[in-house]
Order: structure tokens, then sequence, then C-alpha cells
């Protein structure tokens, strides 16, 4: 049977591809999902000349026009919610129902935009001198390059399109090498409610090549990123240091803690911990791998742990009942492993999880790991894991708990899991992280609030809601004697 190839889109057009690469489902090695463009560095300045040439048109487009052609699109995803959750479930990995909220929350997102387009504010000051008006007013900053991760092929790729053609900028969209179904799947709806040809350009490849073009390109006026720390360092200094000087907007991971008190509800942190350390096969920079909890509840949370985890189903995405996917590719699963194997030699015990599964079809199955006794100075607990692995570290008391918990180059998300007013206000006001939840997952974020993170999680203005307005517009203020 032929493996049908997808190519890029350029300019209102789907291209040939020339290079292709199998993408395979994570739940069973024998299924591929397609073969997908590698695209050139050609790609790339052919996507970017469309860009730059329908820029004009469309930054002057009416807004509400606009709008109605991402309600299109937002209408659209909901339509197909079950068919687009089964192909991110059978691409990346993650399971069924989750793959379908993700679909869902891509059509709020679009939703939302929708109506931000009418929504673009502005002001009027007074001058210093007499007669003289001031106007403050937002603008498109001109061609966006959107590069995205692979964990949330339609859901990151959703709140960074739909933001940047709402207030008018054309796109260069790359998203990872992992996902392109979604990604292609994603531009196709796009391209189909009536976008002008040249507004959104699909570049699909490899990262070192396609997202180093976009990097290094005159005319790619920003760039807004979602992947590791390293890539995001590097195009922090190649946006400011280069002669391009791009506006930037970068998230770069975490390494959540969810504190749990003595006063907490036991079944209630217990929830929260299992949710967002291992769910989404804890592949989620927000993922509270890092579990800080004193001691008169220590014993029974983690009891309570290794309890349900037992419980736990490990197995192929699609298959109802399945809990917690496979992780995403060979490079992840051996990440977990060799982690697995850094926290034993560094000390921790390990009490359950940690080894690679065997299921029906030949995939990457990890089960999910647990470490006790662990230390703040263990990788463990110091570095990004990206993988369903969590260790309980024991504290005294909340001040113990909050001081650990800040102790962290990143600065994303944290919880609390308490039943004190005191505790759960003192924590909102001094957590130092971007995001804080209070007897909830550290996972998952509404699509009209602001994501974003502090110190190494996050550069540049926050993304979702209107805070996103920030990054997507520039600030022009005009000064005018009366006519």
């Amino acid at each position: 049977m032929t493996t049908q190839a997808f190519g890029n889109y350029i300019g209102g057009s789907w291209l040939t591809p020339t290079d292709v690469a199998a993408n395979i489902n994570p739940s069973n090695l024998a299924d591929t999902v397609g073969e997908f463009a590698r695209g050139s560095l050609a790609e790339v300045d052919a996507a970017v000349a469309a860009a730059k040439g329908a820029f004009a048109a469309w930054s002057r487009t009416v807004p509400y026009e606009r709008g109605q052609i991402l309600k299109k699109v937002a209408d659209e995803l909901r339509a197909r919610t079950q068919e687009l959750g089964h192909l991110l479930a059978r691409e990346e990995g993650k399971t069924l129902p989750e793959a379908v909220g993700e679909v869902a929350r891509a059509a709020q997102i679009f939703d939302f935009y929708a109506g931000e387009t009418v929504r673009i504010g502005g002001e009027m000051l007074a001058a210093l001198r007499p007669g003289v008006s001031v106007e403050v007013t937002r603008e498109p900053i001109g061609v966006i390059g959107i590069i995205t991760p692979w964990n949330l092929p339609i859901g990151i790729p959703a709140w960074k399109i739909a933001s940047a053609l709402a207030y008018g900028n054309c796109v260069v969209f790359k998203p990872a090498d992992l996902v392109p179904a979604c990604a292609h799947a994603l531009t196709d709806i796009i391209a189909r409610a009536g976008m002008p040809a040249g507004v959104l350009n699909l570049v699909m490849g490899r990262g070192r090549v396609i997202g180093q073009r976009m990097l290094d390109h005159r005319d790619i006026h920003a760039i807004s990123f979602t992947g590791s720390v390293p890539t995001g360092r590097l195009i922090a200094a190649g946006a400011i240091g280069g002669e391009t000087m791009k506006k930037i907007q970068l998230e770069m991971g975490g390494k959540s803690p969810l504190v749990v008190l003595d006063d907490a509800d036991l079944t209630n942190a217990a929830d929260c911990a299992i949710d967002g350390a291992f769910m989404s096969t804890g592949q989620r920079c927000t993922a509270s791998s890092r579990l800080i909890v004193t001691a008169g509840i220590h014993d029974r949370f983690v009891a309570a742990l290794r309890e349900r985890l037992a419980r736990i189903v490990v197995d192929d995405a699609l298959k109802p009942g399945t809990q917690i996917g496979p992780v995403v590719d060979p490079a992840q699963l051996d990440q977990d492993l060799s982690y697995v194997e850094v926290g034993r030699s560094e000390g921790a015990r390990l009490v359950c999880g940690g080894e690679r599964l065997k299921r029906e079809h030949e995939g990457y199955y990890f089960a999910p790991a647990l470490f006790v006794d662990a230390a703040p100075a263990m990788r463990i607990c110091r570095e990004e894991i990206f993988g369903p692995v969590a260790a309980v570290l024991r504290v005294k008391n909340y001040d113990e708990a909050l001081a650990m918990a800040n102790d962290t180059s990143f600065g994303l998300s944290s919880g609390i899991c308490t039943t004190s007013l005191k505790y759960a206000n003192d924590f909102k006001r001094n957590s130092d992280a971007g995001m804080v939840k209070v007897n909830l997952s550290t996972a998952g974020v509404d699509f009209h609030v602001p994501f974003g993170g502090r110190k190494g999680s996050s550069y540049g203005p926050r993304e979702q809601g209107a805070y996103a307005r920030e990054f997507f517009t520039q600030v022009k203020t005009t000064y005018q004697l009366p006519l």
C-alpha cells in the first residue's frame, strides 16, 4: 500500500514534496500516519516572500472580516473534534479523550480571537501643547515566524496562529518534526476558511534547517517559539544579537512544584498530583514533577499515589480505557529511562514504575515512575525530564516547602494543596511562578487567560487571551494639530 505524501503550503498552494519523512504512530510502530515534507531553504524564502506580499492587504482588512474567517475555522474544528482527535492521538500518543479535548480547545481559541479582532483598542491622551491631540494605537507587526512543539500539536499552534492572524499579521508556521499531520490538517482548515493566499504558510522540516532560516531571515519581524530551553536561548541570541533584531516570545519549559501540606484533603491532593505529574504521559511543561510534601501527611500521600499508579492503564492511545499513552518517540523514551537511572544513582528510592512496557503492538510504552527520599540538589529535582517521572521531597513545614518550591531556575507553574486560607493566600503572593494553582493540578490553563512564566521558563510577553496583543501588535503614538 502506498503511503500518502503531504507537502508544504506556500502562497496559497500545496506543494509536491521532493523530500519526505515518515510519521510513525508511537502506540504502534507498524502504523505510518503519512509521509510529510522536509522543507528546503528555498521553501522558507518563498513562504516569507508570500507572507510579506500578503501583509499590506491583510493588515488593512476590516477586522470583522478577519474575525469571520477565524470563526469558520472554529466551526470546522468543533465539527471535526472526534476525527481530528483521532489523528492527534495516533500521531502524538496522547489518549483519545485528551486529544479530542485539545481539538475542542483549539476551536474555543479561534472563537475567542474571532471576537478579539474587533476589540483592539487605543487611547486618546491629553497633550502638553494647546490644541494638539495625542492618539495611541496598535498595529500588526508584519511577518511572524511561529515555531511550535510536539506535545500540544493543535492547541499551541492554534493559540499562536489565531492571535497572530486576528491582529493582522501574516504567518510562516514551522511545526515540530514529530507532529506534521496535525499541522497539515490545521493549515488546511484555515486555508479553506477563506484565508487570502500568503497570509498563512506552512513549512514542515528539520528545525536546524527551517527554524534557523526563519531566525536569520530579514523579512521575518518576530518569532513566537515554544520548545526546549537550549533552543530558546539560541533563538534569543540570534534574534537580539543578529542584524534583524526580531521581537521574540519564548516558552521554554518548567520544573513545577506541587506543595502538599498536612491539612490538605488527601484525595484531592492525590488527584492533583496524578493529573499534574503523569497525565499526558507527563509531557507537559506545566507538569508537577516536584511533589513537596510536609512530614505529617507524607507517608499517607505516597501510599495514595502508589495505590493509584498501580491501577493506571498504560496502553495504545486509541484504545478505550487507556489513561496514559506511550511517550512520543525513542529519544524521549531513552531520556525517561536514563533519568530513572540518574535518580537511583543519586540516592532517590524508586517506589514504582520506571521501566519500559510491552503491549499488543510495539510502541514507546513507559511505566510512570515515582521517586521518594529525593533531595533538592538531585538532577531529577532540578532538570526538566518531560516524561511521567515525579519525585517526592519531604519538608518540615510550610516555610520550608515554599523555599524549596521557589528554589529552581524555572518559574512556569506551581500549586499548593491546603485547606488553610492563610497558607493559600501566602503561596499565591510568594510563589515565584507565572501561574499559581490552589487545590488544582499545576497543568492546564483556560484559553482566555495569560499563559507564561518567569525566570528560565519564559521570555517576552505572555501568550493567550487579550494579553497576546502585547506581542502580536506594536504601538504607534500620533500627534495632530487641528485641521
